[in-house]
């Protein structure tokens, strides 16, 4: 196992013996292979610096490297955006460990050295975040190799393996070129990369919504604090923001583009569709502390008369998500609230069996102007998971979930 800071500044020599100058880096090329050391950039004081290849590469020792080839053999170094530098790109840099769900700067680079025909390749096996790395950087070059190996191996280890690590590059355009992937943000959990994100400046947080597709960026926006939502959202090109607003609750979406300066609200209800800004435009009618303000208007509605086969052939029909699916709502022929259907009672149920036969009793709803205190109480007197919100004329309009009850009373704490 050798460490990028015992590499980085080695003395380099030929086939011949002759020096040929100190590392001053060494690049990664991510598109062809994401962890090998694909070249050594060979600094040579007043002399333009060389390139040294993977496949030109000897015998590796810490502070001494050794080629295969005669330095005439070596091209003159090009800067090339698509190669990842240890040195530049690495060290001392904030990287996500998507891991531990955290962020962490790099202090070192693990690197494994094996033979192939007759050449010593490097890889980077992990990146040292831990007081081991930090006491290597601080004792290189003045304390010989060993004795800091001697001394960092009383330190504890903590280390991030290299497939695990995120690395944040604020530029899109070297980022593609970097290609450096969004998967494994996207695979995290989107409260995970809220807090990741709130741990990052403004630019790193643009940056991470910027690699996620739509649907990422709104659930994991839509789990930012209040101030963080708004400044993630003023920053984005309205198009993309009226995207990622499609793809949020709309009561999510509704208490965000309120919270926006007025023209910058009205310039993103204007990039929507119509059907997505009709609803939220709705819903930011109603007051922050009534159940119109807290409801939701995806719900599920079927008739009373409707089995239960048929309701779980629409609700696959129409892909309904699964976060809408806590109660189903029943309607009579006058389109009235007649009643709400747990999703667990479904799911028991015969699939004959009519939905009137399975409501939830007492019947329950609230108007959209009733105040959160009541809503609060509704709640927690019949342990409800959804409560459905009408208009005037008994029909469904929405409904708050428990989640929104929480949040809304995390928001008054």
């Amino acid at each position: 196992m050798l460490h990028a800071t015992e590499l980085l500044g080695a003395e380099t020599y030929d086939s011949h013996g002759n020096f040929v100058g100190r590392v001053k880096e060494m690049f990664v090329e991510p598109g062809d292979q994401p962890n090998r050391v694909s070249k050594l950039l060979l600094s040579r004081g007043q002399y333009r610096p060389l390139i040294a290849r993977y496949d030109q590469i000897g015998q590796i020792s810490p502070g001494r490297i050794a080629l295969t080839t005669d330095e005439s053999d070596l091209d003159l170094y090009q800067p090339n955006e698509s190669y990842l530098a240890m040195g530049k790109d690495l060290l001392d840099q904030q990287i996500i460990d998507t891991n531990g769900r955290k962020v962490v700067r790099v202090n070192d680079i693990d690197l494994a050295d094996s033979q192939t025909n007759g050449n010593t390749e490097l890889r980077i096996t992990q990146v040292d975040v831990g007081l081991a790395g930090a006491v290597r950087r601080l004792l290189q070059g003045i304390v010989p190799p060993r004795a800091i190996r001697r001394i960092q191996s009383k330190l504890p280890p903590r280390k991030i393996q290299w497939e695990f690590v995120n690395i944040v590059e604020p530029d899109p355009l070297r980022r593609v070129k970097l290609r450096l992937s969004s998967e494994k943000l996207a695979a995290l959990h989107p409260a995970d990369l809220a807090d990741i994100m709130e741990q990052l400046s403004p630019d790193e947080r643009q940056t991470i919504i910027a690699s996620l597709d739509e649907e990422s960026a709104a659930e994991t926006i839509a789990e930012l604090d209040k101030r963080l939502q708004t400044q993630v959202v003023e920053k984005l090109d309205p198009e993309r923001a009226a995207d990622i607003m499609e793809e949020m609750n709309p009561d999510e979406a509704a208490d965000l583009i309120a919270s926006l300066e007025p023209d910058k609200s009205k310039e993103l209800l204007h990039e929507m569709e119509d059907r997505e800004a009709s609803a939220v435009e709705q819903l930011m009618k109603f007051g922050e502390d009534s159940a119109g303000g807290m409801m939701t208007t995806e719900i599920i509605v079927v008739g009373e008369d409707a089995t239960r086969g048929e309701v779980v052939d629409y609700i696959r029909f129409h892909e309904i998500g699964i976060d809408q699916v806590d109660n189903v709502v029943l309607i009579n022929r006058d389109s009235e609230l007649a009643g709400t259907v747990p999703i667990g009672r479904l799911l028991l149920a015969e699939t004959e069996q009519r939905m009137a036969e399975l409501i939830f009793q007492p019947l329950l709803f609230v108007a959209p102007d009733s105040k959160d205190k009541e809503v609060f109480e509704l709640f927690d007197k019949y342990n409800l998971r959804s409560l459905t919100v009408v208009n005037e004329l008994k029909h469904p309009i929405g409904a708050i979930t428990v989640d929104d009850v929480v949040n809304r009373l995390q928001a008054k704490v």
